[in-house]
């Protein structure tokens, strides 16, 4: 398989090791910062580095749009201009506000990498930077093409990632309340803290215990970075923000009431909340297989991935099986963890698929 890289730091630079080391894939990158190229090319996370994005995603069977969030919706742009009618482009970007800037491409999948390292730079890139990590795919209903997100879900599967679909809008509302909501409050508790030293000289916190340092360890993140990604996703951020500050709101009228009973009860609820959001993930287990009959048109495979990613349900792998005439094909799907499998032929049944376990 031929890969194409474009923007090569920390993940752009960990996806060209991972997909030429585990997925066996020939990879050629692009960079406008001649020291990243360089240094992806000596890594061995690409072979071939490339002047522009044309001569990176010619003859490319997938395409990785690896650039800075604000970078994101051009790159994506110019790789679908260039790339071929039957070629896979997809992203990393961690809000998808790129997927409807990309409009009705049948070659275009959203996707988002649950992973990452505290260094930046493709000199920190690793193989093994994306083994069990859930990697999003937003694939837009009624027109991404199966055979397409099938290439892509398997790749990424051979990197070590666990793909898992998921719509946009549900991506950015649950992205901008676990991941940007915790950086903005851990500014504001930094900057809390600093203005109640104000005066104070040395302006430095006396012993604390880790609550503070952990609730704030993601404070002053990388601006370049960061900054992009709050305006990107800032409709819904500005949502949960919204929705925060009320709930901070609730907390203090049961501390001006003195309400000791209504505090624990509040207390016992984010126990039990963190508990259920936190609890045990995909740990393996026994895989099931399903058959499913569809009819080839555009979006019937995403149509299945969401309901069954939007169920929590993961899929392991899948293979596409057209009919002699193409106008219909089986879909096989191979479903992880225990009692996932009656799951999913469930919700496949509801979409009004033929479905059957062989």
């Amino acid at each position: 398989m031929r890969v194409a890289v474009l923007g090569l730091g920390l993940i752009g630079g960990s996806i060209g090791l991972a997909a030429r080391r585990r997925g066996g894939a020939v990879v050629a990158g692009y960079d406008p910062d001649e020291h990243a190229a360089s240094a992806a090319l000596g890594l061995g996370a690409i072979e071939a580095r490339a002047q522009d994005v044309r001569g990176a995603v010619e003859g490319a069977e997938v395409v990785f749009v690896a650039t800075p969030v604000g970078a994101l919706a051009e790159t994506v742009r110019a790789a679908l201009e260039h790339a071929g009618a039957d070629t896979v482009v997809t992203d990393v970007g961690s809000t998808k506000r790129v997927v409807a800037e990309a409009g009705s491409d049948a070659r275009f999948i959203g996707g988002h990498p649950l992973a990452g390292a505290e260094t930046s730079g493709v000199e920190h890139a690793r193989e093994d930077l994306f083994e069990a990590a859930t990697w999003y795919l937003t694939p837009a209903q009624g027109s991404t093409a199966g055979v397409l997100y099938e290439r892509l879900h398997r790749l990424l599967t051979s990197m070590g990632a666990r793909p898992a679909a998921i719509d946009a809008d549900t991506h950015d509302r649950l992205l901008a309340c676990v991941s940007q909501l915790p950086h903005v409050l851990a500014n504001l508790l930094a900057a809390q803290a600093a203005g109640a030293l104000s005066g104070q000289e040395p302006r430095r916190l006396p012993a604390v215990g880790p609550s503070f340092r952990d609730a704030t360890r993601v404070a002053g993140a990388n601006s370049g970075i960061w900054t992009d990604i709050y305006m990107s996703n800032r409709d819904a951020l500005a949502t949960a923000i919204d929705e925060f500050a009320e709930r901070l709101g609730q907390m203090r009228s049961l501390l001006a009431a003195a309400d000791a009973a209504g505090v624990r009860a509040w207390n016992e609820r984010a126990r039990v909340d963190r508990e259920a959001l936190l609890g045990p993930g995909v740990t393996g287990g026994p895989v099931h297989e399903l058959r499913v009959s569809v009819p080839n048109r555009p979006g019937v495979i995403a149509e299945i991935a969401l309901a069954l990613g939007g169920a929590g349900v993961n899929i392991a792998d899948m293979a596409l099986s057209p009919s002699e005439d193409n106008s219909q094909g089986v879909v096989a799907l191979w479903i992880s963890g225990d009692q996932q499998g009656a799951r999913a032929q469930e919700l496949i049944a509801g979409l009004g698929f033929p479905v059957a376990r062989p």
